[in-house]
């Protein structure tokens, strides 16, 4: 990825409003140039229109290799889906398909299902999918996690979720661990509403933060809109210097790409390009705006600038590391689907 040019991409993704660019989209992204885009169920019709879209996409910023990504997570969650493309489970129904005490047959039946997801993904151009989910379920939790998250264990998330990021990477696409530095505690729908959690620092450690920890050295991330009392009571993770900066920079040792959660959601407060400069000021590498408004985007757009040269040379390290994850030996996805259904009992 050729990121040494005078002029490095914004440190924005978008998302655009269909199925093919306006001539509108074309010469706004043309004009600012982010660093990438994200697909919604309303991009995607078929493989074939989907295709089309990512080279589209691509060739409005004159860059073939844009990150492009998707939050294909199964699901509730799930952009791609019949008839088109398979069903995929959510996380929870997927772990309890698998009826065995046996944590490497859960293991392999995540990894393989995250290994068909890359291969969809993959096929049709995406490069990043924004999964898995590190959140650790809690009793009283929202439900906006719920089936999302592989369960209530900090270890047993921790082991799933290395096999989901293994199954993507095998299949060329980076996974995005999310939504650090936790997001099971919140009480509320951070698309409607700011979530406080009071948990101490030693709860949070043990429970909370020990995934995302343990799996620092993935290539992206997303942070939660999320306030931690015990660290910052005034900003949510994804506007916190504290958090960003000091516990997932420097205490986890996260060096991969920090990218905030979607900046329309109402857990924020301030206009759309206060929540993109907020976020970068505080360290996320970059800002995502999901909804495909032009409006809101090019606020957006005004109050963000170019990548920094440390973001530019993290996602160049992801990038490398997708190539050389990839498998170079052929892919039977029809064998792999077998091998799924076998071990959930014909469930998948």
């Amino acid at each position: 990825m050729n990121f040494n040019v005078p002029h490095r991409p914004r440190a924005v993704i978008f998302g655009c409003e269909g199925t093919v660019l306006s001539s509108v989209e074309k010469a706004f992204f043309r004009a600012t140039d982010p660093v990438g885009f994200i697909l919604f169920a309303r991009n995607c019709e078929n493989p074939k229109q989907v295709k089309k879209l990512v080279y589209d996409l691509r060739d409005s910023v004159r860059r073939s290799d844009a990150p492009v990504l998707i939050d294909e997570e199964g699901g509730r969650v799930q952009r791609l889906g019949p008839p088109c493309w398979r069903n995929t489970p959510s996380a929870r129904s997927l772990v309890e398909a698998v009826e065995t005490h046996d944590p490497n047959r859960v293991a392999e039946a995540v990894r393989l299902n995250a290994r068909l997801l890359a291969h969809d993904l993959r096929t049709l151009g995406i490069t990043v999918d924004c999964l898995p989910v590190l959140d650790i379920l809690q009793p009283g939790a929202h439900d906006i996690i719920g089936d999302r998250a592989f369960g209530s264990d900090a270890e047993k998330i921790t082991r799933l979720g290395k096999a989901a990021c293994e199954g993507l990477l095998q299949g060329g696409i980076l996974p995005v661990i999310k939504h650090i530095p936790g997001h099971g505690r919140s009480t509320v729908d951070t698309h409607e509403e700011l979530p406080t959690v009071d948990a101490s620092r030693d709860t949070l450690e043990a429970t909370d933060f020990a995934p995302f920890r343990s799996l620092s050295d993935m290539p992206w991330a997303m942070t939660a809109h999320v306030i931690y009392n015990v660290l910052d009571r005034i900003n949510p993770a994804t506007h916190s210097a504290i958090i960003v900066r000091g516990l997932i920079r420097e205490d986890f040792g996260f060096s991969g790409v920090i990218l905030s959660d979607d900046l329309s959601m109402k857990a924020l407060s301030g206009g759309l390009g206060d929540r993109a400069r907020k976020a970068i000021e505080a360290g996320c590498d970059i800002a995502l705006h999901c909804s495909g408004k032009m409006d809101e985007m090019i606020k957006v757009a005004d109050q963000t600038e170019s990548i920094s040269e440390d973001t530019a040379a993290r996602i160049i390290r992801g990038e490398v590391l997708r190539r050389n994850s990839e498998q170079r030996t052929p892919f039977n996805a029809d064998d792999a689907l077998v091998r799924l259904k076998g071990l959930t009992g014909g469930w998948i």
